[in-house]
């Protein structure tokens, strides 16, 4: 049975409204995209909150025509910015003459690490485990059928910010179209990105946009750390528009173009004249250190995100870089790397459409939605399925 998805994602820069197909012979085909640029948020809320909702409306009707139908209901992604992660361990008495973990006490573990978000505010988005453990044994995420006689479990919590899921909501609503659930973006992007074994060692996903950075710790299946910096590629070119006196697409011009860590002798940037007026030419020497500074600044705290707040990374740890901020730019990565002190990979591509790192939020967001609605029609049975599988029945909406 076909089944069309409807889905939208909120980035700095950007609103993307995705359409895609579920059938038994392909599990996501995407058939519309409408993208509508906007002036995005800060940790505040909407930069302008009253440019919004014809955005929303240009983005979702972009989509309607590429889809050739309308859009009555759709799922939203909440952005990093208006969420809180929690991860909390709790550990559960395995019961019985021969006590084996069983689907229940899975279940038990979740309940009782929801008990330890009773008095946070918000709406849970995302829940899913890092690790499970019985007795003193090894991490893992499959623990039915394990014996012992406890199994503690390290699980975490995406929390979304009220007033994000009421305003959209009433948005939505005032255009006709029902809300059919909250995800949370930096999940999806997180599991779309990463493979189980780079889950399973502990990796950080850094996805910088235009008017913020997110550092994602993922550890199994979760989220176990989440910081977003009020810092992106648009602050590398705001201080080259201002520091040059041009204007600030001319400086996202020259920023797109800029390359990292090759010298090139007498490479110049040319700001076309306006009004008749004759244009400007700054070489790389005049360039460079303004874009270096700002990035710096920036490598600065994702640095200290990782390596002090975070902390877990090990040797087997791997750091991965998208969105459209720095990935772009030949040689951002290993600039990065070179101020991480540590190496930077980029993003697999996971999709043959919209395959840009600018868009990697909203696939992310894309396959979670499908993959839950998924699980929801087939969960485990019992002992005998994956603990993943079920799991995953729990997550979302």
């Amino acid at each position: 049975m076909k089944t069309t998805v409807a889905a939208i994602d909120f980035g700095t820069s950007k609103i993307v409204t995705l359409v895609a197909e579920n059938s038994g012979s392909q599990r996501c085909d995407i058939t519309a995209a409408g993208v509508a640029k906007y002036d995005g948020y800060l940790d505040e809320g909407w930069n302008n909150p009253g440019q919004l909702d014809e955005a929303i409306r240009r983005s979702i009707s972009d989509a309607e025509e590429q889809a050739g139908s309308k859009i009555r209901e759709i799922f939203v992604g909440v952005p990093g910015a208006f969420t809180q992660v929690y991860a909390t361990k709790v550990t559960v008495a395995l019961k019985g003459t021969d006590p084996r973990v069983t689907s229940a006490d899975v279940r038990a573990a979740f309940d009782e690490a929801a008990v330890n978000l009773a008095n946070v505010p918000g709406v849970v988005v995302h829940s899913s485990p890092a690790w499970f453990m019985v007795d003193s044994g090894k991490k893992t995420l499959e623990p039915v059928g394990m014996k012992g006689r406890e199994m503690t479990a390290f699980i975490s919590f995406v929390v979304g910010n009220r007033f994000f899921v009421d305003d959209v909501t009433n948005r939505m609503a005032d255009l006709g179209i029902v809300v059919n659930g909250f995800y949370s973006t930096p999940s999806g992007e997180a599991m779309l990105y990463l493979t189980e074994q780079e889950r399973d060692h502990t990796s950080v996903l850094i996805d910088m946009g235009y008017l913020n950075t997110e550092i994602i710790g993922v550890e199994g299946d979760a989220i176990i750390y989440h910081k977003v910096i009020e810092r992106g590629g648009g602050d590398i070119a705001v201080a080259l528009a201002e520091d040059l006196d041009i204007s600030l697409s001319a400086a996202e011009d020259i920023k797109r173009k800029f390359v990292y860590g090759i010298e090139t002798s007498g490479e110049t940037y040319e700001v076309p004249g306006t009004d008749g007026q004759k244009g400007t030419t700054f070489t790389r020497e005049q360039v460079k250190p303004v874009i270096c500074k700002a990035l710096d600044e920036i490598c600065d705290q994702i640095k200290e995100a990782i390596d002090d707040d975070f902390g877990c990374l090990g040797s087997w740890s791997n750091v991965f870089l998208t969105g459209g901020g720095l990935s772009f730019n030949r040689g951002g990565k290993e600039y990065l790397a070179g101020k991480l002190g540590r190496p930077v990979q980029e993003t697999p591509r996971r999709t043959t459409k919209l395959n840009s790192h600018s868009f990697s939020s909203t696939l992310g967001l894309m396959d979670l939605i499908i993959d839950s609605i998924e699980q929801q029609r087939q969960p485990a049975s019992g002992a005998g399925g994956r603990i993943k599988d079920f799991f995953r029945s729990l997550l979302g909406g």
